[in-house]
């Protein structure tokens, strides 16, 4: 008796179960979805209603609220057959529901241009009363890599370490980075050694064998870019004779520097001797003498010899010469007061017993 009463119950049960829980989301998508920014996402939510569910269509999207966030934020629903998608100003445009009827059992929705932010738990929740059913999905926006750079770091010369390097500089990390030789024997060399994570690969004691072509791809797990670098190994360089090189160039500079430099201090004092010398008075040269005058200076041709007149001792000094300039006293050409020379007698002589004169 016991046992068939517990039957009764656990039937029951399941009918009201069955009334209660009538409308079912049916999606079986995967929980957790990773894209890249600038993608487009699709979250889907098919559902399917029971006959006892006979009250109106509700369908609300939420993206629930993180630990730095207060609240949920609805971001579009479906009421009263009418889609209101204009909750969420960040989302704005970009959210829209994949059927232009959802009622017919599709709840799904797309947001295009995803962006980081975009990250976070969303939740599609459909009422028909009584039914209810919900379903969460994880989103992770991730920036896929951007194009790497590769360059030689260091010398690559033959018989030294050589480092290449490959980075990007926007990507969502975990970024991996490999390398691959793309020409030649295509195989990297047995002295290499690779850090995935740093981006970097360094040939030991390289030789010449090592040069190629050489490319570096940058991947996370929302997409990948690569670069190629071209390496050449060189001979090692004559350090030596690049030293000896440089220090001749600076003393053969210094030298040349030092030629200008005197010559231009010869050429200054050169000058300045030359404009010394013309301004300078020489003290030791005596003064030009004057001509000495003559009688013939004041004898005229024709009728001038008679204005000359007669001439006597006593107005003779009338006629003498003037300087034009004072001497310049020296030691040599100063006498004593007492030899004072006189001048030489004149050509013209006085005639005894007359005051005339008569040429000689």
């Amino acid at each position: 008796m016991g046992f068939v009463m517990l039957r009764c119950a656990l039937c029951l049960g399941g009918l009201l179960a069955d009334s209660v829980l009538g409308l079912t989301i049916t999606s079986t998508g995967p929980s957790s979805i990773e894209k890249a920014g600038g993608e487009t996402i699709n979250f889907d939510c098919r559902f399917t209603l029971a006959p006892e569910d006979t009250g109106p269509l509700d369908i609300e999207w939420t993206l629930l609220a993180s630990d730095n966030q207060n609240r949920d934020q609805m971001i579009i629903t479906y009421s009263g057959d009418r889609v209101y998608e204009d909750y969420y100003a960040t989302m704005k445009g970009r959210v829209h529901f994949n059927s232009p009827d959802p009622k017919t059992g599709d709840a799904s929705i797309n947001i295009t241009k995803l962006l980081v932010s975009d990250t976070g738990t969303y939740l599609c929740k459909v009422k028909k009363a009584p039914g209810v059913d919900s379903r969460k999905t994880l989103l992770t926006v991730m920036v896929k890599p951007s194009v790497p750079k590769c360059y030689v770091e260091g010398s690559s010369e033959q018989g030294k370490d050589i480092l290449m390097k490959c980075k990007s500089a926007e990507g969502t990390n975990p970024i991996q980075y490999t390398w691959e030789r793309i020409s030649g024997t295509r195989i990297l060399p047995a002295t290499a050694l690779l850090d995935r994570v740093q981006g970097s690969i360094v040939i030991k004691n390289a030789t010449s064998d090592n040069s190629g072509t050489y490319r570096c791809v940058s991947e996370n797990r929302v997409g990948k870019e690569q670069c190629t670098l071209s390496l050449s190994v060189v001979p090692p360089s004559n350090t030596a004779g690049t030293i000896a090189g440089a220090v001749i160039g600076s003393l053969l500079a210094l030298l040349l520097l030092a030629i200008i430099l005197y010559c231009c201090y010869k050429n200054r004092n050169k000058k300045k001797y030359e404009k010394e010398t013309a301004h300078e008075i020489r003290e030791d040269v005596p003064p030009p003498q004057s001509r000495a005058s003559t009688a013939r200076s004041f004898i005229g041709v024709g009728s001038n010899r008679s204005s000359l007149g007669s001439m006597s001792p006593s107005n003779m000094h009338e006629y003498a010469p003037k300087p034009q300039y004072n001497p310049v006293p020296s030691e040599e050409y100063e006498r004593p007061p007492s030899h004072v020379s006189h001048p030489p007698a004149s050509k013209y002589a006085s005639a005894p017993g007359n005051g005339s004169l008569s040429v000689v």
